[in-house]
């Protein structure tokens, strides 16, 4: 097995080599159950050479093997060596080391400086502990007297410690408790009592509403900025993770010093992030959380962020995804720094496999992918996985030249075959494929994986933040593998929960098999949250945006959000942006009997709620004629006190018109057939009727109103997890998708075009669809008035 510059090779540790130590049980324990512990303190006993010591020491020892700095381990052997001869003997001095070490980390060790910051040789006396107490305790005699018993010796044992931080802590807090109980004499009933908490006096009732204003939290830093938790570029000298072998190499990933300067000499320091997608379908909701995060982290840092294509599987890449992907993630909001593909750096990528081919950390290899899953499984190495370096070498070059069959081999990385993380099973580095490449021409005929080109491209192009979804955790080890072994810059990775969202799929596999068999009407149907079918919905970017950021870009979420949450924010932002207008989905036929025959009166109707009386831009106009329309669920002929409809006998106030009353139906051919309505309407507005109806009317005698197309949506799935469902095609709402080609407007809507949006009274909210011309205007609807999720309060 290899070892890195870090690796080290731990021994069994046995419970008695733990106790041996002066642990106590627990302790000990608890320590061999977590292997990462059990890792460091085994290789800290070996270097300290010791099979057992006093209690002291051995404290101090196991405080080394769970504290120590990991950027600084080129010197955890001296400061071992300072605690076994007792120059280090208690945790204050520790701390102060181990805050020393992890500053300077791997650089050269100054001892004089190291022995002055530790205090190493002060020696503190029990004299002057007793003399600086008594000058502490009259400095806080007043308090001492009023608060008895209940004073805080903690704070008095601080106030010492600042004199005398290298003095014996026990001795400090024993020689306080024993002048105090000179001080005060044996403890009363009321010093045993627990201290009561005064109560705060209520305030006047009138002043409780401001009061309870004024002292509510105040929002986090994380929740004004969520990429307060990233770390600076500068702070990238961690260990970023420890990959553990399965024979207890460990090696420690984490940047020189003299790597990590030449990072930030290369990018002057700045945040340097990347968003990148495969071209293999269209971006959905998913990759706008993930835009929020990689191009908002650039933003805010005032850095830069790449949009960098993931194209190393020619054979699933389109050039119609990529044109896609560079016009949506504009759309979002967002300015890439560079576009740029991994098959931009094919040349480096290929020359770091063959250094790993020659570093004796890659080989070719022959099985088919059936063999290396079932050698993965059993944890069996391959035959050829020890073939000598210089036969690897001639076949990956033949591979290269085209002179190996397409699946006869592949190139593998020499990582941990019986390793428990599958990711680290000697991932394939490379494979041959026959197949033109989009964006790199006829050039190569082997193709990097991605579990070796991401993390070096990230480290080619100085990524500062290598952010992904959960489920890349546990590809960490391999990511830093391949880093280490090159001696290569290692970008800081984290993880964050990825978005699910209900009532839909977020898989690009299933939304390829949604738009491939037809299930759906393309990557932009509005049913679907591709970011193409949110905008063709009437979803902006904006809402899209401050949906995201709601949820946040913690790690810790993972669990499934209901659609209506994302839908109250769509409400919201157009609630404010959409102008109101009228359109009837299913009209009903009233005449207006008392109207004379061509009198057509022109109203005002509000393009906002509270649109000003002097605005002529904030109204727009609506004929009034003899032939109105209204939608066929406002009429009932059976009337009820909780129906507001119109109904025979029945009175309704058409918006911004007259109140109308029902003196007469005409049937059709059976009595559920009702073809027109009768109805007198009030001129003078006297009546007050509670219910108010949306209609159309013609706009000129015997001229049809303005025909227009609605599209009504609901959920494309009936089950909130359809994921989750074998058979998950099943699941799909038949009714996801209703056209209704006779729907009536007012005649202001025939200038609509794309991109407009408007709220259609008592409807919904509505955007004109890619599919609407001036001779036949269609609308989508974005989303309902309704708001279920807004009830509970947004989140």
């Amino acid at each position: 097995m290899v070892t890195g510059v870090d690796g080290e090779k731990a021994p069994a540790l046995q419970l008695e080599t733990l106790l041996a130590l002066g642990l106590d049980q627990r302790t000990a324990e608890n320590a061999l159950v977590n292997s990462k512990v059990t890792a460091n303190l085994a290789a800290v006993i070996a270097e300290a050479g010791i099979s057992g010591c006093d209690k002291s020491v051995g404290n101090l020892l196991y405080a080394v093997a769970t504290k120590y700095p990991t950027n600084a381990l080129v010197h955890r052997p001296a400061l071992i060596n300072y605690i076994v001869s007792t120059k280090i003997k208690n945790p204050a001095q520790l701390d102060a080391a181990l805050l020393f070490l992890n500053n300077i980390g791997s650089d050269s060790l100054d001892v004089g400086k190291f022995e002055e910051v530790c205090g190493v040789g002060v020696v503190v006396s029990i004299e002057e502990i007793q003399s600086t107490v008594t000058e502490i305790l009259k400095e806080n005699m007043e308090a001492i007297l009023e608060q008895r018993y209940h004073i805080n010796v903690g704070n008095l044992c601080g106030q010492v410690r600042k004199r005398h931080p290298w003095g014996d802590a026990k001795a400090t807090k024993e020689e306080i408790e024993k002048r105090l109980a000179e001080i005060l004499g044996p403890k009363t009933e009321a010093d045993n009592a627990k201290p009561v908490k005064k109560k705060k006096e209520k305030p006047a009732k009138v002043e409780e509403k401001k009061a309870a204003v004024a002292t509510s939290a105040p929002p986090s830093e994380e929740e004004l900025n969520p990429y307060s938790i990233f770390p600076q570029p500068a702070e990238n000298n961690k260990v970023h993770t420890e990959i553990f072998f399965s024979d207890g190499n460990i090696w420690r990933a984490h940047n020189t010093k003299e790597i990590l300067e030449k990072h930030l000499k290369q990018t002057g320091g700045k945040v340097m992030t990347r968003f990148p997608p495969e071209p293999n379908g269209y971006l959905h909701i998913g990759h706008a959380k993930a835009m929020f995060i990689d191009f908002g982290l650039a933003k805010e840092r005032n850095g830069h962020c790449y949009l960098r294509f993931d194209d190393t599987n020619p054979e699933a890449e389109k050039k119609e995804y990529i044109d896609h992907i560079q016009e949506i993630v504009q759309w979002m909001g967002w300015e890439p720094y560079k576009v740029t593909y991994t098959s931009d750096y094919f040349q480096a990528l290929h020359e770091h496999a063959v250094e790993l081919i020659r570093k004796g950390l890659a080989y070719v290899d022959h099985q088919t992918a059936d063999q290396i899953k079932e050698y993965r499984e059993k944890k069996m190495d391959s035959p050829w996985r020890n073939r000598p370096i210089e036969e690897s070498l001639q076949l990956f070059e033949d591979m290269r030249r085209g002179l190996i069959a397409e699946g006869a081999a592949t190139l593998r990385m020499k990582q941990d075959m019986q390793n428990d993380n599958k990711n680290m099973s000697d991932l394939i580095a490379y494979r041959i494929k026959f197949t033109p490449h989009p964006h790199a021409g006829d050039k190569w005929c082997i193709y990097p994986s991605y579990d070796y080109a991401h993390c070096m491209v990230d480290s080619l192009e100085n990524i500062t933040h290598s952010l992904c979804t959960l489920e890349f955790d546990i590809r960490r080890p391999s990511y830093y593998w391949v880093l280490v072994a090159l001696g290569l810059y290692q970008p800081h990775v984290w993880e964050y929960s990825r978005l699910n969202i209900s009532n839909t799929v977020m898989s690009k596999r299933k939304l390829n098999r949604l738009v491939t068999e037809k299930w759906v009407d393309g990557w932009d149907d509005p049913r679907l949250l591709t970011l193409a079918g949110l905008r063709r919905r009437g979803v902006s970017s904006t809402a899209i945006n401050t949906f995201i950021r709601g949820i946040g870009i913690t790690r810790s979420d993972n669990s499934l959000i209901r659609v209506d949450r994302l839908e109250y924010h769509i409400r919201e932002e157009l609630n404010k942006t959409a102008s109101r207008t009228m359109v009837v989905l299913h009209p009903l036929k009233v005449v207006i009997t008392n109207l004379e025959d061509g009198k057509v009166i022109d109203l005002d109707g509000k393009k906002w709620p509270d649109a000003p009386a002097d605005e002529a831009s904030s109204y727009y106009k609506v004929p009034f004629s003899k032939t109105v329309y209204i939608e066929k669920t406002d009429f009932r002929v059976k009337d009820s006190k909780d129906y507001y409809g119109l109904a025979p006998g029945k009175s309704a106030l058409l918006r911004y018109a007259f109140p109308i009353k029902c003196t007469e139906v005409i049937y059709g051919d059976n009595p559920d057939d009702i073809v027109e309505i009768r109805a007198e309407y009030d001129p003078s507005k006297t009546s007050k009727p509670k219910g108010v109806l949306h209609w159309v009317a013609q706009p000129a005698p015997g001229v049809e109103p303005l025909k227009v197309e609605i599209r009504l949506f609901e959920k494309l799935f009936l089950s909130e997890n359809p994921a989750e469902l074998e058979d998950w095609l099943g699941d799909l709402n038949p009714h996801s998708k209703e056209v209704i080609k006779g729907a009536y407007a007012v005649p202001s809507l025939a200038t609509a075009v794309l991109g407009d949006k408007f709220q259609f009274e008592r409807l919904g909210y509505f955007a004109v669809d890619t599919d609407s011309t001036p001779e036949k205007l269609v609308f989508n609807r974005t989303v309902t008035l309704r708001d279920s999720y807004g009830k509970a309060g947004p989140k």
